[in-house]
């Protein structure tokens, strides 16, 4: 039995036949890889478009060049402190979260004009920062800097 087709159009049974391609020199049939090119191909360009859509969220935050001097006038600034164990500290004393709001507006008394620098060390959580962010807005603060490093 041979794999050659010998006519080409509808059979008896109403198939649409078309004639295979000739075989080679040796008899065996050549295989055509350019439906599996065409799968490879979109295959390609599905992933592009599809890691196209992958993106991170972030928040971008701006640093400020700090000056290499540094004045001998007192700061306007209420500076928090957050450790890497997400510990507070204002003034160089540990503050609790529950207190950090009253801390703030007891300094806010003494220098109106204050705004608060948040030093947050690197492996600090977002919870601490969000809390002392929260409190300094329950204060009545509004000019919040964030400063990262550690």
């Amino acid at each position: 039995m041979e794999m050659w087709f010998d006519h080409t159009g509808v059979d008896d049974r109403g198939v649409h036949r078309k004639r295979a391609r000739a075989p080679t020199v040796d008899g065996a049939l050549a295989i055509d890889l350019t439906p599996m090119l065409d799968v490879v191909m979109i295959m390609l360009i599905f992933f592009i478009v599809a890691g196209s859509f992958v993106r991170e969220s972030t928040i971008e935050v701006e640093r400020k060049p700090t000056a290499s001097q540094q004045t001998n006038e007192p700061s306007e600034n209420i500076v928090v402190q957050i450790s890497a164990t997400d510990e507070i500290w204002i003034k160089n004393r540990r503050v609790d979260v529950r207190s950090v709001r009253a801390n703030i507006s007891r300094l806010k008394a003494g220098n109106p004009k204050a705004s608060v620098v948040i030093k947050a060390h690197n492996k600090s959580t977002v919870d601490a920062l969000a809390a002392v962010v929260d409190s300094s807005r329950e204060a009545g603060i509004y000019s919040i800097s964030l400063s990262s490093g550690g």
